[in-house]
């Protein structure tokens, strides 16, 4: 999930067309598994949420396709909600899956889950299992040219088949009002309309433009407060210092300064929450 990128970054992630919510920059494996899967601890219920619905619209569905899987958070969530599915977990990075692939046997799952290592904009989807349900959690907004990319995912989606997409709108904000994170986002804002257009669009357009028909659209608002999820202060932490790693030349160093003090000061602050918004689209071929 995650990442719902942050998620969902983007917790949910700047590889293309992986799904990795790398927030502002490239950092190293270890550093990213750690945020998609904070990002899936402390959103747990969103994601459960986001689970329901997609089961809704695309159920039954006994082969799963989980576009830029990342660490695993998703396709986990997908093997719990479809029992007897079987599901391959797509990414470009061979240590998020062998990630993916530890997490999947802790939980005994192991068997139900293939992965593949391949990057979207440049494997050929034909090379793409069949499934009854393609799901991209964070991962379409990396592509290059995400039209003719999901045209080539509709040969991969089995008659009576969907494909559900999850996005972030924006990445998490953490501590409303503040005025030095407001101005991180605004930094991030502005490098992602350059090297990521797409991030937070409206993909229902885009969907028709590639041949899908839009079933159903669902936007999710996340708004965590006191009591937190244990993680949240680690998730904050970890994510405010990726975002100072990213934006080295777009802040002040006094910005920068002032942001290094901010992380370390996430522990003790009361107004500590976590916001964001994702919307999901289902649509079929």
């Amino acid at each position: 999930m995650a990442h719902d990128h942050h998620h969902g970054h983007h917790a949910q992630h700047g590889h293309a067309a992986h799904g990795h919510p790398d927030h502002a920059g490239h950092g190293d494996h270890e550093e990213l598994a750690d945020i998609l899967d904070l990002d899936a601890e402390v959103l747990h219920e969103h994601l459960t949420e986001v689970m329901a619905w997609v089961h809704e619209h695309a159920a039954p569905a006994t082969t799963v396709l989980d576009l830029g899987a990342g660490t695993g958070a998703g396709t986990l969530a997908l093997a719990r909600r479809f029992p007897a599915a079987r599901i391959t977990a797509v990414d470009v990075s061979p240590q998020m899956l062998e990630h993916l692939r530890h997490k999947a046997a802790a939980v005994g799952v192991q068997e139900r889950i293939k992965t593949i290592e391949a990057d979207l904009d440049t494997t050929p989807s034909s090379t793409l299992p069949a499934a009854d349900l393609v799901w991209a959690a964070n991962s379409l907004h990396h592509l290059a040219d995400p039209v003719a990319t999901l045209r080539g995912i509709r040969g991969a989606i089995r008659p009576g088949g969907h494909l559900v997409a999850l996005e972030m709108e924006a990445f998490p904000r953490f501590l409303p009002g503040d005025a030095l994170e407001e101005r991180c986002h605004a930094a991030v804002a502005e490098a992602r309309a350059v090297d990521m257009p797409h991030l937070g669009a409206d993909w229902a357009p885009l969907l028709r433009a590639a041949g899908f028909t839009v079933e159903a659209t669902r936007r999710f608002e996340i708004d965590l407060r006191p009591p937190l999820p244990e993680a949240t202060v680690r998730y904050a932490q970890t994510t405010l210092r990726r975002l100072r790693q990213g934006l080295q030349d777009r802040l002040s160093p006094a910005d920068l300064t002032a942001l290094e003090a901010l992380a370390e000061e996430v522990p003790h602050r009361r107004d500590l929450v976590v916001q964001a918004r994702r919307t999901a689209w289902a649509a079929r071929p």
